[in-house]
């Protein structure tokens, strides 16, 4: 494993950080994997050098992060490991139940730690910005639990560059903690974030961990026959229809058909080829990787130590045609999920 700085902190990650989404409770979505399935990837993860392990109050309403503590306590070093979470999103339909607002901050916080089973959050994400909050309230409630030892480093997910860089400019103006990293949409079917939040974010010396690396699984794989996106994925693509939102332009096979060239000229996986393509980009210290299969992690792994040339990084850039924006929100089937029993 090859290990990096998220952006210019001294906070050491590895190239790959293993997100939690798939691990928890299969009540929450089919294609989640439950406790005792789930917990091998954590196994060959820690054995394999990841130490940068990301999850979220909202995955599997808490079962993510419940199975994601109990797993890391038992196979990896607490003191070597990164352990991120995130908020925004409710966990239930009542009052106060999510957003940004200082009193839902700190007790998603304190109900993140006592599921995870930790003291301190290493990093903690704001899930997406929230416009129905001051920014200076949402600031100031993570700067405190900075202050008061609940959390290490903050970061956000997703969002207009202009809120991240309102964001950065009011912790600065205040000396609150600033956001140490940015989780964003990023992959070689979605580029549109080079335009401002990259640039952004690399002046600031934030850390980019981009989420859908491999674009749901379509970079993965080649174009289908029917060529249409609700036809390339796996189960969880049947059940997901995040997909379709984030990914429906015809030219984006075309994108497909690049990284299956590059590959089959390389021999090796297209994954592999999408993953390093990322890796290699300006910022970039460690993309989300997900897992159902243990195929999923070999493949990811393999990528680290693959390096593309500037002519293969060329000809799969080249096909790339400009989107709408996608991944500042998620649609309402995404955010809803079944209750878990008390």
């Amino acid at each position: 494993m090859e290990y990096t700085q998220l952006g210019r902190t001294g906070l050491t990650v590895s190239r790959l950080a293993l997100g939690c989404m798939s691990f928890g409770s299969s009540k929450w979505r089919p294609w989640v994997l439950d406790e005792p399935a789930a917990k091998p990837f954590f196994r060959k993860a820690v054995e394999s050098g990841i130490n940068f392990f990301d999850t979220a109050d909202m995955y599997s309403l808490g079962a993510s992060e419940e199975v994601t503590g109990r797993a890391l306590k038992e196979y990896a070093n607490r003191e070597e490991i990164v352990l991120a979470t995130k908020l925004n999103f409710a966990m239930t339909s009542g009052p106060n139940m999510g957003g940004l607002s200082r009193k839902h901050v700190v007790q998603a916080c304190e109900a993140s730690l006592k599921r995870l089973g930790v003291d301190v959050i290493d990093l903690y994400w704001i899930h997406r910005f929230d416009e129905k909050t001051p920014i200076d309230e949402t600031l100031e409630a993570l700067n405190d639990l900075v202050r008061w030892g609940k959390v290490r480093y903050i970061g956000a997910s997703s969002g207009p560059a202009w809120r991240m860089a309102q964001a950065l400019s009011t912790s600065e103006k205040n000396g609150w903690a600033k956001f140490v990293g940015m989780q964003n949409h990023y992959n070689l079917m979605y580029r549109e974030e080079e335009r401002e939040m990259i640039p952004l974010c690399l002046d600031g010396g934030v850390g980019l961990v981009p989420w859908s690396p491999l674009a749901r699984g379509l970079l993965a794989r080649p174009r289908p026959a029917t060529a249409k996106i609700v036809d390339a994925g796996t189960a969880r693509a049947g059940n997901d229809k995040y997909t379709e939102a984030l990914y429906d332009s015809p030219d984006d096979w075309n994108v497909v058909d690049a990284v299956a060239r590059v590959a089959s000229a390389r021999g090796v996986s297209m994954a592999e080829v999408a993953l390093a393509w990322l890796m290699g980009r300006p910022g970039v210290a460690a993309p989300i990787i997900g897992a159902t299969k243990p195929e999923h992690l070999d493949t990811a792994l393999k990528a680290v130590g693959l390096n593309l040339t500037d002519e293969e990084c060329a000809a799969l850039e080249a096909p790339y045609r400009p989107h709408g924006i996608r991944g500042y929100v998620f649609p309402e089937t995404v955010r809803t999920g079944v209750q878990r029993k008390a």
